[in-house]
């Protein structure tokens, strides 16, 4: 694959007074600016309706239209670049059900590298290395529906891995999963080198993972900041329905090599 160049120094992505109203006249959005650095974790958080599913879809060019701007590496979304802002954000869907059609996860994996040029060698080895870094090589082979929840989860992001993202965008990563899965899965978001832009109700996972967390309420952005300041903000959590699981207390430090039960990022168990 030829990737276009990033912009020198641009952020991951950039969104300015991003605004859209669906074609029924439900206004999602009201001037949405957020900013993510290259590298960062950021958390998107709020409550059901908020405009997260809508704000993701503007990412890649699936929505469109309204006002405002997109930019991702500093190259506009919009339609004579769909093509390579498609990949260089990469969405792995709540349900890797969606995401995987194809007779074995090699082939899976395989598809959008294959679709986008790649052939032969240089092909195998893009499908070798994201099936690598999610810990899943040993599993070429196998048909995806005989796999586990969270290895399908593993190989939906190998898939998107595979096309060499600028930000992976995870909508919902550690729902349905296990324990061990969900602290496998964490293992892996931790050790690649890609912007992640987690959209999640799970408040604890966000504070494990991202150290920054946006608040999309009512279309606009009501909070952004370090994610264990706006989990402890109890009336910020109360103004826009986010609540924490019984027990769980930001304010508690973590010990060392606490919560960590599970193989690390190389196993491959569901």
């Amino acid at each position: 694959m030829t990737a276009a160049p990033r912009t020198a120094d641009a952020p991951s992505l950039a969104v300015s007074g991003l605004a859209y109203a669906y074609p029924d006249g439900h206004q999602a959005l009201f001037g949405v600016d957020l900013e993510v650095a290259r590298g960062e974790r950021v958390a998107l958080l709020g409550p059901n309706g908020a405009g997260k599913t809508t704000l993701v879809l503007h990412l890649n060019g699936v929505l469109g239209g309204g006002l405002g701007t997109v930019r991702v590496a500093g190259l506009p979304v919009e339609k004579r670049n769909l093509a390579e802002v498609r990949r260089r954000v990469g969405i792995v869907f709540q349900d890797p059900d969606d995401q995987l059609f194809m007779p074995t996860v090699r082939e899976d994996v395989a598809f959008g590298p294959a679709a986008a040029g790649l052939r032969g060698a240089e092909l195998a080895a893009c499908v070798e290395k994201a099936l690598a870094q999610v810990g899943m090589a040993g599993y070429a082979d196998r048909p995806p529906h005989h796999l586990s929840f969270g290895q399908r989860r593993r190989v939906a992001v190998a898939t998107v891995l595979a096309m060499e993202p600028e930000i992976l965008v995870l909508d919902e990563p550690s729902s349905n999963l296990d324990p061990a899965s969900r602290r496998e899965l964490a293992d892996i978001l931790r050790s690649l080198d890609v912007t992640v832009l987690m959209v999640t109700h799970d408040l604890p996972y966000a504070l494990e993972l991202c150290e920054r967390s946006v608040v999309l309420s009512d279309g606009v952005i009501a909070a952004d900041g370090p994610t264990r300041d706006l989990l402890c903000d109890e009336d910020l959590m109360r103004a826009h329905r986010l609540e924490l699981p019984f027990g769980f207390d930001p304010r508690t430090p973590r010990l060392p090599g606490a919560a960590r039960p599970g193989a690390a990022a190389g196993t491959a168990r569901g």
